[in-house]
């Protein structure tokens, strides 16, 4: 069974739309969207497990430059 997240995140100032074009060139990323609200995009997260998953979010998602900070909903 595929694991699924929904990753909230918080851009720096002026880099939402930068954050969201290199996540969107992310294998394991199959979407991304630029929100309102508290945080400034939305991206889902599948892999084949929940090991891979934590690869992609702290490898990946985390350490695009003009990410502050990330709150990861795992689907349940």
């Amino acid at each position: 069974m595929t694991a699924r997240a929904f990753i909230l995140i918080e851009a720096q100032v002026g880099k939402s739309q930068e954050v969201a074009a290199a996540l969107r060139s992310m294998p394991g990323v199959p979407s991304v969207d630029i929100i309102t609200g508290d945080f400034d995009i939305i991206a889902i997260v599948e892999a084949p497990d929940m090991a891979s998953m934590a690869d992609i979010v702290t490898g990946q998602v985390q350490s695009t430059p003009g990410v502050k900070r990330t709150i990861t909903c795992v689907a349940a």
